[in-house]
Parts: structure tokens; C-alpha cells; sequence
């Protein structure tokens, strides 16, 4: 495991702690196990998953689930935002998931701010 704990990924609190073999958010009181890598990509099977550790595939449907500034809009990308037919890139930095978000357009997202619909 790396020095730095991973954000929550229930409410991404980055106040994460080890207590024993689970990892906790002080926030919202969320545990999981440190070995699940909730966020992107699995170092033992490459596989992409979302925030709560379902397997994504391409042409899947999505939820936003952490409302979030976009670059060069004056409008958020609200949590509760449904994204269809999405499509997988791993290994392009850290954002593994093109789409295109209704009102937004075309974009990259991180796996770790999506759960699968």
C-alpha cells in the first residue's frame, strides 16, 4: 500500500484511516478493505471498476455520484447525473472513462466518481 490512504469513496473525504485490515472515512463512517483499490484500476487484474467496486464495461450506463466543477462551464455536473454509453481507456492518466454528459458534451471521467447503473 502506498504512503498516502485513497479518498473515501462514498463521499471522497480525504481524511481516510486504517483500522486494521479496513480502511475508514470519519465522515460519512464508510469501511472497506484496503486491498479492493476502490478507484480506477485494479493492480492485480486490470480490470476497471467504479466508486463501490462494480466492474464497468464498455457501453455501460453510469451515475455521477459527487457533484463536480467543470472546466469552462459556469454550471457543476450535478451527483444523481445518468451517462449512457460509455466507453473505456485505460491507461490515459487517471481519467478512464470517455462519454458524452448530456448539456456538457464529450469529456473524460475518473472512475472513482461514477457508479454503475
Amino acid at each position: 500500500m502506498s504512503e498516502t490512504l485513497p479518498p473515501c469513496p462514498e463521499c471522497s473525504s480525504a481524511y481516510t484511516y486504517e483500522m486494521g485490515a479496513l480502511l475508514v472515512c470519519p465522515e460519512c463512517g464508510h469501511e472497506w478493505e484496503a486491498a479492493a483499490e476502490p478507484d480506477g484500476v485494479s493492480a492485480d487484474d486490470g480490470v476497471i471498476r467504479d466508486a463501490v467496486g462494480n466492474i464497468l464495461a464498455d457501453g455501460d450506463s453510469v451515475t455521477i455520484v459527487k457533484t463536480m466543477k467543470v472546466k469552462g462551464s459556469p454550471t457543476p455536473l450535478k451527483a444523481g447525473t445518468k451517462v449512457r454509453n460509455i466507453r473505456l481507456v485505460p491507461g490515459v492518466g487517471d481519467h478512464d472513462i470517455d462519454a458524452k454528459v448530456d448539456g456538457f458534451g464529450p469529456m473524460q471521467l475518473k472512475s472513482s466518481v461514477v457508479k454503475k447503473a
